[in-house]
């Protein structure tokens, strides 16, 4: 599959942009801007969350744009930034039709899942636009402890401290809510959510467990020699535990998925990839058309 090019006429800065093969003019879609972790890029990320694979099957447009900050390492940081993904949501929007966006997903792994966080805690813009955060290892609405040591290995004599959540409440906007870790990331998922608490949802339930026989496609190359469990080592086949709390206000999703002996950085395997596409697609939406409807009576 060939990666399409966009362009944020503003800038002039590029991002991945993919929709169905056969979208038809007027055709309901459901919207993911995706984002990478501290040091990567578009590019890997695309792959580590490879939802484009299912962009026919689930009628998805899925925007993968790289931050710009590249000092110490690559990050979401700074008004730049922000500004760039408030284009690109207006780009797609523009594109697609408001009025056609079933639901707008953000997709955040690491420093990304942060950084989604943040801006549904303190942007307006994304608070009025966003239905669903899929949190990738990028924390927890009532959060999941880390392992003891969660890092990124360095040669020796180096050090390095992970980022975490920037301080402040959760976000008072609503939206559904996935969160997706490697069993080495965490000490232990919470039995409970307050999240899910906040919609009136039941306990968590079990699901079947989602067992692939296919390796993701990409893992951190650049600490292959030294990497930990916890961190991640090569892609391979896996099994994941999939636990939703059903019944929350509105038809929103509350899930979390553990990926067992995975860590930070293994890419989603195929099936567990469509099975956290699955849970978006069956979320309520409606943000977007609201938007357009306020626009019209305006």
């Amino acid at each position: 599959m060939g990666a399409i090019s966009a362009v944020d006429e503003k800038t002039g800065r590029k991002f991945y942009l993919d929709d169905p093969d056969d979208l038809k003019p007027g055709e309901k879609v459901v919207f993911l801007l995706n984002l990478h972790g501290g040091g990567s890029v578009g590019a890997w990320q695309r792959a580590y969350f490879p939802a484009v694979d299912y962009k026919n099957q689930y009628r998805l447009v899925v925007a993968t744009p790289s931050a710009a900050t590249k000092e110490p390492t690559r990050r979401w940081v700074g008004e730049a930034d922000d500004a760039h993904l408030h284009n690109i949501v207006d780009y797609v929007f523009d594109k697609y039709g408001r009025e056609n966006i079933q639901s707008f997903w953000l997709v955040g792994h690491s420093q990304g899942g942060m950084t989604s966080n943040r801006l549904l805690r303190d942007d307006p813009f994304f608070q009025d636009r966003v239905d669903g955060w899929l949190s990738l290892s990028g924390g927890r609405m009532g959060p999941a402890e880390r392992a003891e040591g969660f890092g990124p290995p360095l040669p020796p004599g180096q050090t390095m401290n992970m980022p975490r959540p920037a301080p402040g409440g959760p976000p008072t906007c609503d939206f559904s809510f996935i969160f997706a870790v490697g069993e080495h990331e965490i000490k232990l998922l919470p039995a409970t959510s307050p999240w899910a608490d906040k919609y009136g949802a039941g306990p968590r339930e079990r699901r079947p467990d989602i067992v692939d026989t296919e390796a993701g496609q990409i893992h951190d190359t650049g600490r292959q020699q030294w990497s930990t469990k916890g961190w991640g080592l090569l892609p391979r086949p896996g099994t994941a535990e999939m636990w939703v709390y059903p019944g929350a206000k509105d038809g929103r999703v509350i899930a979390d998925v553990v990926r067992l002996d995975k860590g930070h950085t293994e890419g989603l395997e195929p099936h567990v990839t469509e099975a956290l596409v699955k849970l978006i697609v069956s979320a309520a939406g409606g943000k977007a058309q609201a938007l357009k409807a306020a626009a019209s009576a305006g």
